[in-house]
């Protein structure tokens, strides 16, 4: 009986503690540990945005790389510690699936070569997270969502903006409609690019500035509105045609969505932009730049500043990401949601092929 009382009075003082907020304050409860990932080719991306902001997660770590670069293998073997039996090559992928440091795997290839690898990597029992934009087909993206269901793995793309805070106060905006009701949206993304032959201006590699900066002003008008685009009217040009032989330099596309609201977007490797305007019946608010690496920063027609800041806008991401996964919570951005975007960037071509307004199918 006195052992049955002792229990009972610390379970109840537990939980008056509890309801204090004072339970557990000494204990040392266990925590999953973090998730590993690899990354998938060693680009720039990889190299100077992605490792270093996996120096600053706090919910998964870099645990392993896969190149076809031997140099790039021990060069990021000795900068970051990575294990041999964690580092790969394109002909070894697959073997990953053997290995349970790693969870991830993330993927910084170019466009036409995601799907293939976020299916083997998926076959592989490990989570995917896929850079933008997630493939060059409709069919694609689907084949991706499809293997990760089949496999029981999440998949979230690299839309770095849907967890950066002022983008997510604009996405309220649409619901909430402080300034009456949306009536357009611009939005323009690019940057002058000098490089002469880059897989970014192959075909068949997924290249053209559609596809690579497209896909932050695209996003952007559907995230701004909240609603998905009917039509569109598009227009390709290049001012450096010996360069840009095979894809796009530059795009511009109007998209039309249900209730009358239009967006007049632009992309392009040709010059440099970095703007988004909502205009609304009473009022407008905008973000310049609204996809920056060093921050982004907007105000609205009334003087009110939406300055809010992170320390990584790509750490953010990941660790957001991890932490969904481990707590079995839905994740900011789905594949469905990359889709979306193939979608509309299918019409664009489709568009610019027929010199017509064509509808989103």
């Amino acid at each position: 009986m006195k052992r049955r009382k002792f229990i009972g009075q610390t379970l109840a003082g537990i939980a008056g503690l509890a309801a204090s907020g004072q339970a557990f304050s000494g204990i040392i409860i266990p925590q999953k540990k973090k998730l590993g990932v690899a990354l998938v080719g060693l680009g720039y991306y990889s190299t100077d945005l992605l490792a270093p902001a996996l120096q600053l997660t706090q919910q998964c770590y870099l645990a392993g790389i896969v190149t076809g670069t031997p140099a790039k293998a021990e060069q990021w073997k000795k900068q970051y510690a990575i294990p041999d039996k964690n580092i790969y090559t394109y002909s070894t992928f697959d073997s990953i699936a053997n290995n349970p440091d790693i969870d991830v795997i993330y993927i910084v290839l170019p466009p036409a070569l995601h799907a293939s690898y976020s299916i083997r990597a998926a076959k592989a029992g490990k989570h995917v997270w896929c850079e933008k934009p997630m493939a060059v087909t409709v069919a694609e993206c689907q084949s991706m969502i499809d293997a990760c269901k089949q496999n029981k793995v999440a998949l979230t793309l690299g839309y770095r903006m849907h967890h950066e805070p002022n983008t997510q106060r604009i996405m309220q905006m649409n619901k909430q409609l402080p300034y009456g009701k949306i009536k357009t949206v611009t939005a323009a993304a690019g940057y002058f690019d000098p490089r002469t032959n880059h897989w970014k201006q192959k075909k068949n590699l997924g290249g053209g500035s559609m596809y690579d900066m497209g896909v932050y002003p695209l996003n952007a008008a559907r995230y701004s509105t909240g609603l998905e685009p009917i039509a569109v009217t598009a227009q390709q040009s290049t001012t450096r045609p010996e360069i840009y032989t095979e894809v796009d330099e530059t795009m511009k596309f109007t998209l039309e969505f249900p209730g009358g609201i239009t967006a007049a977007c632009e992309t392009s490797f040709g010059k440099g932009m970095n703007d988004l305007q909502v205009t609304c019946e009473r009022g407008w608010y905008k973000l310049s730049p609204f996809q920056a690496y060093s921050g982004i920063q907007g105000v609205t027609s009334d003087g009110k500043k939406l300055e809010a800041t992170i320390p990584n806008q790509q750490a953010k991401q990941m660790d957001d990401d991890a932490l969904a996964i481990m707590n079995k919570k839905p994740l900011l951005v789905t594949g469905e949601e990359g889709l979306k975007d193939i979608r509309v960037v299918e019409a664009v071509y489709r568009s610019v092929a027929a010199n017509t307004r064509v509808t989103i199918r």
